[in-house]
C-alpha cells in the first residue's frame, strides 16, 4: 500500500455534506489546503450540472429551516447569494399550538424587528452553492468514491495516517469527521457516543395545500409527536408546504401504506384543517429519528463536527443550525492557529473548539428532549398547566422574543463567524 505524495492538506476533512463543505469553504478562504473525502461515486461538479432539472421536477423532501445564524455563516462562504439566486423561502411567522389543549405562541418576525425568522431551503440547494463555493477555491480537492478504512495512532504532531478504500494511504495533520451520525471517523477515532431511539419516525414530503401558507411555518404537537407545515414557495406556488410528522413507529408504518387521497386526509386532522384540505402529496419518506452525543468531540488529531458529534429530535429544526454554529467555531479555532503556526492536530487547542460547542449542543439536547416529553401525551393536569404555560409565555412579549431571537441566532454567545455584523444583511 502506498501512501499519497501528491496531496499534502492542512486538514483532511471526512464528509462532503453541508457541514463538511461550509468548513472546508472558510478553511481554504483563509489559505489552509483541504482534502475533501466522499463516500459518494458523483462528483460535485455532476451534482451542479443536475440541479436545474431538479429543481423544475419539484422540491426536495429534505428541507432544513436555517436561522440568521446559518445565513452569516453561509454568507461568509459565498454560498447564500447563490442559494437565493436559486431558491430559498423566507417564513415571517411561526403558529405553534398544543392539539391536546388550548394552548398556543405565535412568534412574529414584525414584532422582532426583522425581515423574516429565518429561511426554509432544500437541503440540495444549499450543498450545491457550496460545492460551486468549493470549486472556485484552489486549496480544496475533492475525492469522491473513497472511504476511510482505516486511521493510525497520532504522530508526535498530532497528525494521523489514513487509510482509504482505493489502497492508498494519506497523512493528515488534523482529520475532521463531518461524515453524519454513523460516523466512520468517530468510529475509527475510538471516540464513544451516548444513543438511543426517540420512538419516533418522521414522515417527510412536500404537499399542496388548500390555503397559501402566508409565509408561516405552522407547528402542532398531536397525542402522537409534533407536525411541522414548513413555507416551500411564494405567489401562484404559496400552497406548497414541505412536512415534518414525527410519529410512533406503528403509525408511521400505517400512513406510508395509505393511498395518496388517505394520507392526505389524514394529514388534514392532524393539522387541524389550518391550511384548509391537504389536496396532494408527493411520495413520502420515512426516517427512523435517534438522538446521538459523542461523549468528546476532540481526541489527538481529530475532531467531529455536526451530525457526527451530535444529532437531535426535528420538532424546533436545530439540527443542521447547530453544525453550522460548529463549523464557525472550529472554522475560528483552526484559522486563528494556523495563523500563529500553531499545530492543528494538537489536543490542547482543538480543546477550545470543544468548549465552545459541546456544552451548548447538550443544552439544545436536553431542552429538545424536555419539549419532546413535555409533549407526549399527559395526565389532563399537566396538560391544563402545560396550555397555561403556553399561553402565558404568549403573553409576555418580551419573554417570546428572548426566546424566538436565541431560536433564530440573533442572540447569545455565538462564534464570530456566526454573527450577523460580519455578513451582508
Amino acid at each position: 500500500m502506498n501512501q499519497n505524495t501528491t496531496l499534502q492538506p492542512d486538514v483532511v476533512i471526512n464528509g462532503a455534506g453541508m457541514v463538511g463543505t461550509a468548513l472546508a469553504v472558510l478553511l481554504a478562504q483563509a489559505g489552509l489546503q483541504v482534502v475533501i473525502l466522499e463516500a459518494r461515486q458523483e462528483s460535485p461538479e455532476q451534482l451542479l450540472e443536475q440541479l436545474p432539472d431538479a429543481l423544475q421536477s419539484g422540491f426536495d423532501p429534505r428541507v432544513s429551516a436555517l436561522t440568521l445564524a446559518s445565513q452569516a455563516v453561509l454568507e461568509q462562504a459565498g454560498a447564500w447569494p447563490l442559494m437565493q439566486s436559486w431558491r430559498v423561502t423566507p417564513y415571517i411567522g411561526m403558529q405553534v399550538w398544543d392539539g391536546l389543549s388550548a394552548g398556543k405562541i405565535s412568534f412574529s418576525a414584525a414584532e422582532l424587528h426583522e425581515p423574516c425568522l429565518g429561511h426554509i431551503v432544500e437541503n440540495r440547494v444549499t450543498l450545491a452553492a457550496l460545492y460551486q463555493c468549493a470549486l472556485q477555491q484552489p486549496g480544496i480537492r475533492f475525492c469522491c468514491g473513497v472511504q476511510m478504512t482505516g486511521l493510525s495512532a497520532p504522530d508526535a504532531q498530532g497528525g494521523r495516517v489514513l487509510t482509504l478504500s482505493n489502497q492508498q494511504q494519506l497523512y493528515a495533520p488534523l482529520l475532521i469527521g463531518a461524515d453524519g451520525a454513523e460516523s466512520r471517523t468517530r468510529q475509527l477515532a475510538g471516540i464513544a457516543a451516548t444513543a438511543w431511539d426517540y420512538g419516533h419516525h418522521a414522515i417527510v414530503t412536500t404537499v399542496r395545500t388548500e390555503k397559501p401558507h402566508g409565509a408561516q411555518c405552522w407547528q402542532r404537537f398531536t397525542e402522537d409527536g409534533p407536525l411541522a407545515f414548513l413555507p416551500l414557495a411564494s405567489g401562484a406556488d404559496a400552497h406548497l408546504v414541505s412536512i415534518v410528522w414525527s410519529t410512533s413507529p406503528a403509525h408511521a408504518q400505517a400512513l406510508m401504506a395509505e393511498t395518496d387521497e388517505a394520507f392526505c386526509a389524514a394529514l388534514t386532522r392532524a393539522a387541524d384543517g389550518c391550511l384548509g384540505q391537504v389536496l396532494s402529496t408527493d411520495p413520502r419518506h420515512a426516517i427512523n429519528l435517534r438522538q446521538r452525543h459523542a461523549h468528546q468531540y476532540v481526541v489527538p488529531g481529530v475532531a467531529l463536527a455536526g451530525d457526527a458529534a451530535h444529532t437531535i429530535h426535528p420538532l424546533a429544526g436545530q439540527g443542521v443550525n447547530l453544525g453550522f454554529l460548529d463549523v464557525a467555531a472550529l472554522a475560528d479555532v483552526l484559522i486563528e492557529a494556523h495563523q500563529q503556526q500553531l499545530l492543528l492536530g494538537s489536543l490542547d487547542m482543538l480543546r477550545r473548539y470543544q468548549r465552545l460547542r459541546r456544552s451548548d449542543n447538550l443544552r439544545m439536547s436536553a431542552t429538545m428532549e424536555l419539549f419532546r416529553r413535555l409533549f407526549g401525551e399527559r395526565p389532563a393536569p399537566l396538560r391544563l398547566l402545560r396550555s397555561s404555560g403556553m399561553n402565558l409565555v404568549d403573553r409576555l412579549s418580551p419573554v417570546k422574543n428572548h426566546l424566538a431571537m436565541m431560536a433564530m441566532g440573533t442572540r447569545g454567545d455565538l462564534p464570530r463567524l456566526a454573527r450577523r455584523n460580519l455578513s451582508v444583511r
